[in-house]
């Protein structure tokens, strides 16, 4: 799958997804780690990246500001947690299609996660 990296995710996170065997880009590496986050959207958007955030104001821009995105996975959980993030994280893209996660807000923490479509 690709992936489009907020600034606030761990890098313990995405060396999780390169060895899962992802493409990642993450905001820094394309410049944009100071950009606002609808551009980080519309830069997702625009390249048919998956955005993965830690970042829970994502959820207003995409429902009620209806800024359209390909997708989005938001990680929630606290520092300590992370192994049982990495694990549901691994299931929801183990369960779940790149095309099909492109139409989703999923939120993703210990042992659950949770999608509401978006269109």
């Amino acid at each position: 799958m690709h992936f489009l990296i907020d600034q606030d995710i761990y890098q313990v996170t995405i060396d999780y997804l390169i060895k899962l065997g992802h493409n990642v880009v993450t905001a820094r590496e394309i410049g944009m780690h100071r950009a606002s986050d609808r551009e980080l959207l519309k830069k997702a958007k625009e390249t048919n990246r998956i955005f993965i955030t830690r970042d829970k104001d994502f959820g207003a821009l995409v429902f009620i500001e209806k800024i359209s995105s390909s997708g989005v996975i938001l990680l929630r959980g606290k520092p300590m947690s992370i192994n049982e993030i990495h694990k549901e994280l691994k299931r929801v893209l183990r369960e779940h299609v790149e095309t099909q996660l492109h139409k989703y807000f999923c939120v993703v923490e210990p042992d659950k996660y949770r999608m509401r479509y978006i269109g």
